[in-house]
């Protein structure tokens, strides 16, 4: 079954009152860690406080209904803090709510067409090339709250990366100091506070500090509620109220290849963060599932304001280093962050925005990996660092909706190309005579073991014979001429469209010339697309042979017939002369 929510799974096995006490503790951990994350990620992304806290709750709580894991913790994330930014300035909040609509959609179908497995084929490096340039966006986005930049009312700070720099560099005189000086009070507290306590992270005891500083010494901070250089922000945490986004269904086009990046990056984020998990717990997830889940999450979250959701790898460590074991956590999670909302969020206009900044740098950091981008460039095959910088420069200086497609293409082929460099075809008189000899045991079947007749010739195919090395096959058996071809298959796995077409170019010629062609060792796959095809009738069962042994014998006779048929012809034609 393709659907198969955990939280059932787990209410079918039997839920005792230890492992909801172990849930409670871990969900309100959670929900007090997801605070600060949730409002950092929604300032980040360029929409509101309450926006990015109404996705933490609503998304959380769909996430763990229906999630394929036990412990997946489901919330904004710093991964589509780029990508919704992106959105918010050129479709407005309502193109962004269509995007992620759209995205839902493609995730449930993926889910329930059984895609789930198949992002495990898109290429490390493309997946570490795009989530390192998020986050030296994510990191450069912050360069303004971490340093206290201010500008005129009625500038725009530019969206492209080096124009962003420009501009930074322009306004890096109106540094203000205690800015700076929480900013990094903040990423200090993050940094020394595993030293203190592994369970809850950093990120919560910086809001906290950070907060209560500026308010004791009334430092000159921007804060949430209160800005001294840009517009005020009004805070407004309540009840998320449930209204249809007015979206303008004609005008979809422009944010479908968004609503595909939410949905690639969504998956991708969250299989990887129930990978995880699996590996934490000792479990197995549902991949299937959990992209229906995080499909669902992602179809209500617009009704109430929300944005993208997924996964979050960090929330659900979380959850599980503090005793989580069953989506239980989860829920209680979201109820946890709901009520914090609910009963004192008005404090939250306190937060200076410098601490948020220091949070989302520690983000950006932890998400770059550089020390495994840089093994990478250093160690990797050059088509590997090839793909991740492609993708990690076209992220930074582009948008990652061309990164992903261009990364995948370029690591397509190039793997294409390796593929290539495995097929081998040609004569095997010398080349296997020369590998057998090193071990006469390695192949009973080599061919220097049989007497090869005359008029024959034996190509060995080594690999996958598929459209990029069929023309190393063609070339192999150019200008041939001899009566007998056997083709020894027994070292091709598989064969796409392209090789029975060349294979097929190849019957066709030697009908023309005369020749016959034989096959050895055909394997399942390949027999399969032949079959399929009409070639097999075309090449005719009594020229299919097991093995080369079997093979050569009829190759003999074939030879001798057609030397019979021509010798009686040719007395026959000098009979008629006479």
């Amino acid at each position: 079954m393709v659907f198969q929510p955990q939280l059932l799974t787990v209410l079918r096995e039997g839920y005792t009152l230890r492992q909801f006490f172990n849930d409670l503790i871990a969900g309100i951990i959670v929900g007090v860690v997801a605070l600060p994350l949730a409002i950092a990620f929604g300032l980040a992304s360029g929409v509101s406080v309450e926006q990015g806290l109404y996705t933490a709750i609503i998304a959380g709580f769909i996430i763990s209904i229906f999630s394929g894991s036990r412990v997946q913790i489901g919330g904004p994330t710093g991964a589509f803090i780029v990508i919704v930014y992106g959105i918010v300035q050129t479709q407005g909040i309502q193109g962004l709510w269509a995007a992620t609509i759209l995205a839902g959609i493609f995730l449930v179908i993926m889910g329930f067409s059984g895609m789930g497995s198949l992002i495990k084929y898109i290429p490390y490096p493309v997946t570490l090339g795009f989530t390192s340039g998020i986050a030296v966006i994510i990191a450069t986005s912050q360069i303004p709250e971490l340093f206290g930049f201010y500008w005129d009312e009625g500038v725009n700070m530019p969206s492209e990366f080096v124009s962003k720099l420009f501009f930074f560099y322009k306004y890096s005189g109106t540094i203000n100091l205690w800015t700076t000086a929480i900013a990094a009070l903040s990423i200090f507290i993050i940094l020394i506070s595993p030293r203190i306590t592994a369970r809850v992270p950093g990120s919560l005891f910086a809001v906290l500090v950070c907060t209560l500083v500026v308010m004791l010494f009334r430092l000159p901070v921007d804060t949430i509620g209160q800005t001294l250089n840009h517009a005020p922000t009004e805070l407004k945490l309540g009840l998320p109220k449930f209204s249809i986004p007015e979206i303008d269904w004609s005008k979809i086009s422009p944010i479908f290849s968004a609503a595909v990046t939410i949905a690639i990056l969504g998956a991708i984020e969250s299989l990887l963060s129930a990978v995880v998990a699996d590996g934490m717990t000792d479990t197995k997830h549902s991949s299937n599932t959990e992209l229906v889940a995080q499909g669902i999450a992602n179809i209500v979250v617009p009704f109430f304001g929300g944005i993208p959701a997924t996964g979050a790898i960090a929330r659900t460590a979380t959850n599980i280093r503090n005793g989580g074991r069953t989506p239980v956590a989860g829920l209680i999670h979201a109820v946890t962050l709901f009520v914090i909302v609910l009963f004192f969020g008005k404090y939250a206009a306190k937060i200076p925005l410098a601490a948020l900044a220091g949070i989302l740098i520690i983000v950006a950091i932890n998400m770059s990996q550089y020390r495994l981008f840089s093994k990478v460039v250093f160690r990797a095959p050059k088509s590997d660092i090839a793909v991740m910088l492609l993708t990690f420069l076209l992220t930074i200086f582009l948008d990652l909706t061309i990164a992903i497609p261009l990364g995948l293409i370029l690591a397509s082929f190039l793997f294409m190309r390796r593929m290539e460099g495995t097929f081998d075809a040609g004569s095997v008189d010398h080349h296997l005579h020369k590998l057998c000899e090193d071990d006469p045991d390695e192949d009973p079947l080599a061919l220097r073991l049989f007497e090869v007749p005359e008029e024959v010739h034996v190509y060995e195919i080594h690999g996958p014979f598929f459209f990029g090395a069929a023309s190393k096959f063609q070339a192999a058996i150019v200008g041939i001429r001899c009566r007998v071809i056997i083709l020894r298959m027994r070292n091709v796995p598989m064969m796409d469209l392209t090789g029975v077409n060349v294979l097929e170019e190849l019957l066709v010629r030697a009908t023309r010339t005369g020749m016959t062609i034989l096959l050895t060792g055909i394997r399942p796959q390949p027999m399969d697309v032949i079959k399929k095809y009409g070639v097999l009738d075309k090449i005719g069962r009594k020229n299919l042979f097991n093995t080369i042994a079997d093979a050569l014998p009829a190759a003999a006779e074939i030879v001798e017939e057609e030397l019979t048929v021509e010798k009686t012809l040719s007395i026959k034609k000098e009979t008629g002369k006479t």
